[in-house]
């Protein structure tokens, strides 16, 4: 993973500190292993490193099963927590599958009316969203959010980050999905002349897991 600010994503070739590097699990694809770095590396960082998740604790994924949910889900349950998620009613059973213990169909449900206090929530939605979580966390508990920066709200500010290249972390994410105690998830891969319309949101898509842009024609 390349640092956040950096521009040239959408090209066959770039240049990468060593520091920002780990090997491809062997039994990924490229595509596969394309849709890992920034969403696991996300969820990584906001509960281990931000929220210090921890055995016992109750966690809230809100958009499970999107990129950086499905691997908050597998992050927090490999920690020993208790998950509850967001999503669609088309993807509970996919997100139960991951590790959550109940789901939540946000058009159908409030979710603030229906959990037990929780010690984190993981936040990738923000707005109306993040703005109802902040009333099921428990006193100490710990708000993550990736989706809300633009805000004057000091308890947004200090919940929010951008996440960060880490080989080393990339490395510990990779052996896990080599021993299968994680796993990624593909929705669609588009050629890179498509990257205007998947940036837009335009392209058809599941709404389970990263959306991956083929820059080159190799072996996907």
């Amino acid at each position: 993973m390349n640092d956040w600010y950096s521009d040239g994503a959408l090209a066959e070739y770039c240049a990468a500190p060593s520091t920002a590097l780990a090997v491809k699990p062997a039994q990924l694809s490229y595509a596969e292993a394309a849709s890992v770095p920034i969403p696991a590396l996300t969820a990584w960082q906001g509960l281990m490193d931000r929220a210090k998740v921890a055995q016992g604790d109750r966690v809230l994924v809100h958009g499970a099963a999107g990129a950086v949910g499905i691997f908050a889900v597998q992050i927090a349950r490999l920690a020993g927590a208790r998950i509850v998620a967001t999503a669609s009613a088309a993807n509970a059973e996919f997100v139960k599958g991951l590790g959550a213990e109940q789901v939540i169909d946000y058009r159908a449900a409030r979710f603030e009316a229906v959990v037990e206090p929780m010690d984190i929530v993981f936040d990738t939605v923000g707005g109306d969203t993040l703005e109802r979580s902040w009333g099921v966390l428990k006193p100490k508990g710990r708000m993550v959010t990736v989706a809300s920066s633009d805000t004057t709200d000091e308890r947004v500010k200090n919940s929010f980050f951008i996440v960060e290249p880490s080989g080393i972390q990339l490395k510990a994410i990779g052996d896990m999905l080599q021993d299968g105690r994680l796993r990624t998830v593909v929705d669609a891969v588009v050629p890179w002349q498509q990257a205007p319309e998947a940036y837009a949101g335009t392209v058809h898509r599941s709404h389970r897991g990263k959306l991956v842009i083929a820059v080159a024609d190799t072996q996907l």
